[in-house]
C-alpha cells in the first residue's frame, strides 16, 4: 500500500509555501500588564509566525514569569523568551532579538503592541510583491475613546507625511518589519545610542535610506499601541517629542518636513492625556484576546 503524504498549509503552520517567514522580535522592560496582550495577538494569526522572540532586558517584575507560562501553554508555536542582561537599553535588547532570530522577515513591535490578526500574513506578502527592504504601518491607539477612528486618522497622516518629502521615509518601531539581509546589511552602521538620545527605529530608517534600501508603507499593516506615554507630564512629553530632532541632527540630516510628527505628537497631547483619564473612569481594560 503507498500512502500520499500531501503538505497543505494550516493555520499553525508557519512554512507556508512561496511566503517568506517571519520572526515577532518584542524587546521587554516590565511589562508584565501588556505582555499578555501582545502574545495573544502575536498567536492569533491567519498565517503564523516561525518564532515569537521576547527579549527581557533586566525586568524586575514578572515579566520574564508571564512570557514562560504562555509559552508552557502553547508549545510548538515559536514563543522563545531570551534575555539581554549585559546594558540597559532599547537598542541592544532590539539587537540581541533579531541576532536570536531564524526568519527571512524580523518584524518589530513593542510589548504594548497587538497586532491584527492577518499582520504576519500581510508583512509576508508585501514582501514578496516588491523589492522592499522594510515595511511599516498604521498604528492606533487602543486605550483611549474613539479608538475606532484611529487607524483612519493615523494611515492619512502616514500618507500626507510620505507626500512631503521622499527622503529618509519613517519607520514606526511599533509596527515594522524588515528583511533580515537588510538588517544585516545596515547592522554595524545603526546607532548604538549609548545616551538614550534617538529614536531607534528613525535610525534604522535613515541607513536603510543611505543604503539605498526601500522602506515601504502598507496601509493594511495595521497594528494597536497604548497611549500610556501620553500619562507622561507635558514637561516629559515634550522632552521625548525632541527625540525625533535629536535623531536627525546626530545623522546631520536637515529636512523641514521631518519635524511634522513631533509638532502632531505634540499636538494632540493633551486631547488624548485628558481623553485616557475619562476612558480609565469608565473602562478597566482595552479589548482582551483570548488564548484558547
Amino acid at each position: 500500500m503507498t500512502i500520499n503524504l500531501i503538505h497543505r498549509p494550516s493555520r499553525l503552520d508557519p512554512f507556508v509555501p512561496g511566503l517568506p517567514t517571519v520572526s515577532i522580535v518584542i524587546p521587554a522592560y516590565n511589562e508584565q500588564d501588556t505582555i499578555g496582550r501582545c502574545l495573544a495577538a502575536a498567536l492569533h494569526q491567519t498565517v503564523p509566525a516561525l518564532e515569537i522572540i521576547v527579549v527581557d532586558n533586566l525586568s524586575t517584575d514578572a515579566t520574564t514569569e508571564v512570557v514562560t507560562r504562555i509559552a508552557a501553554a502553547h508549545p510548538g508555536r515559536g514563543i522563545r523568551l531570551v534575555r539581554q542582561n549585559l546594558v540597559q537599553g532599547l537598542v541592544p535588547t532590539r539587537n540581541a532579538g533579531f541576532a536570536a532570530a531564524t526568519g527571512e522577515v524580523l518584524g518589530r513591535i513593542d510589548a504594548d503592541t497587538m497586532i491584527d490578526p492577518d499582520w504576519v500574513e500581510r508583512v509576508s506578502k508585501r514582501m514578496l510583491i516588491d523589492d522592499a527592504g522594510a515595511v511599516t504601518g498604521p498604528v492606533s491607539y487602543y486605550d483611549v475613546p474613539l479608538a475606532g477612528a484611529g487607524h483612519l486618522a493615523d494611515d492619512l497622516t502616514r500618507r500626507f507625511l510620505r507626500r512631503l518629502g521622499s527622503e529618509y521615509p519613517f519607520l514606526y518601531g511599533s509596527n515594522m518589519a524588515i528583511r533580515a539581509s537588510a538588517w544585516r546589511a545596515i547592522e554595524h552602521n545603526t546607532c548604538l545610542d549609548p545616551d538614550d538620545r534617538q529614536h531607534e527605529d528613525i535610525d534604522v530608517a535613515v541607513h536603510l535610506y543611505e543604503a539605498g534600501i526601500v522602506a515601504a508603507y502598507d496601509p493594511r499593516m495595521r497594528a494597536g499601541v497604548s497611549a500610556r506615554r501620553m500619562d507622561s507630564a507635558p514637561s516629559d512629553f515634550q522632552e521625548y517629542t525632541r527625540r525625533f530632532g535629536r535623531t536627525y541632527d546626530d545623522h546631520g540630516i536637515s529636512r523641514w518636513y521631518l519635524g511634522v510628527p513631533q509638532l502632531l505628537l505634540r499636538g494632540i497631547y493633551w486631547p488624548v492625556h485628558l481623553g485616557r483619564s475619562w476612558f480609565a473612569s469608565t473602562r478597566s481594560t482595552p479589548r482582551e484576546v483570548s488564548f484558547a
